[in-house]
């Protein structure tokens, strides 16, 4: 009796297996499941469903999934081919991004914003005060993120009294590695608590709570983002950018395009693909003006998605063949 139940199993279980590979699509083609990288900030993964959208609705046979994790796991993953893409890429933080480029590892598809910025940031009135709201200037002198070891005071830790607060990047980027180099090399550490918060929301919400109320923050931010969008804020200065200095902690982070980079292996797997992510470029201001509306609808990244195609509908003119386009644009109606 057990064996005759054991061989209905099998063939049960083999039936279910042989409808999955049939694919779930009219032609009967075999789903190719492209994977892009989501390593936990709001532009990427805003990005990732505007090309979940794109890939699935405007091409046949694609499935689009996400590899959640930090952006050094995925990296490797990438590298390996277990991961097809990487979507906004900050490739000037990879230390090892020329030679895994030389070695074939990788390729660039394309740029989707030409010029960003990242660092220690502080809201611009702890420099220059906001007479409208009533706040004067704790910190007139400051400038450089060396400098803050002069202001530790005014941005008081509230677990430990006897420093300040400085805020790091969320842990697993390999931005946070960078700057908590700097944190020790600069002998912040001497004055300062380095506090890493677990995901970009909660960063967010701390400044955004400070800035609020108009209270003195110091910590990590990179633009675009809604908060750089919507917030008045400063990038401290730093020294020039230099890149075997820049691993170390020693100078400031260049200004960069951030790129969509690629395993060398989408090329063979998804050839009708390429010509797309080639394409796809938004810009500062439009993905500034996306992660907005995020932020006061309390949309999911799906739905901003969606906005974003509807209210910038020539982009899917500039990325797509005609008739792709149009079956993009009757799936999100």
């Amino acid at each position: 009796m057990m064996k005759k139940t054991l061989l209905i199993l099998i063939v049960a279980f083999s039936m279910v297996m042989a409808l999955g590979g049939c694919g779930g699509t009219e032609t009967g083609d075999e789903v190719i499941t492209i994977t892009a990288t989501d390593n936990g900030w709001d532009s990427q993964m805003l990005h990732n469903e505007i090309a979940r959208i794109i890939v699935t609705e405007g091409y046949d046979n694609y499935d689009f999934q996400l590899s959640t994790g930090s952006s050094t796991m995925n990296w490797q993953a990438m590298l390996v081919g277990d991961v097809d893409v990487d979507i906004e890429s900050w490739t000037d933080n990879v230390v090892t991004y020329q030679d895994d480029l030389a070695s074939g590892a990788i390729v660039e598809l394309g740029v989707l914003v030409e010029d960003s910025a990242q660092g220690f940031y502080v809201p611009k009135y702890v420099i220059e005060g906001d007479e409208a709201r009533g706040i004067e200037a704790v910190a007139p002198d400051l400038k450089t993120v060396k400098d803050l070891k002069d202001y530790a005071e005014f941005f008081p830790d509230d677990e430990d009294p006897s420093k300040g607060r400085i805020y790091g990047s969320i842990p697993g980027w390999m931005a946070d590695e960078i700057l908590y180099k700097k944190y020790e090399l600069y002998g912040l550490d001497e004055f300062y608590n380095y506090a890493r918060l677990g995901s970009e929301a909660t960063l967010w919400a701390s400044l955004n709570a400070a800035y609020n109320l108009g209270e003195p923050w110091v910590g990590y931010c990179y633009e675009p983002t809604w908060v750089s969008g919507k917030l008045d804020i400063v990038l401290l200065e730093d020294e020039p950018y230099e890149p075997g200095l820049f691993e170390e902690g020693k100078t400031g982070f260049p200004k960069q395009k951030l790129k969509i980079v690629a395993s060398s292996a989408l090329a063979e797997k998804a050839p009708d693909l390429i010509e797309f992510f080639e394409s796809y470029n938004t810009g500062s201001e439009l993905v500034s003006k996306a992660l907005a509306y995020l932020d006061e609808t309390g949309a999911t990244h799906e739905e901003a998605a969606v906005w974003f195609l509807t209210e910038f509908d020539y982009v899917l003119d500039e990325w797509l063949p005609e008739e792709r386009a149009a079956k993009v644009r009757e799936a999100i109606q």
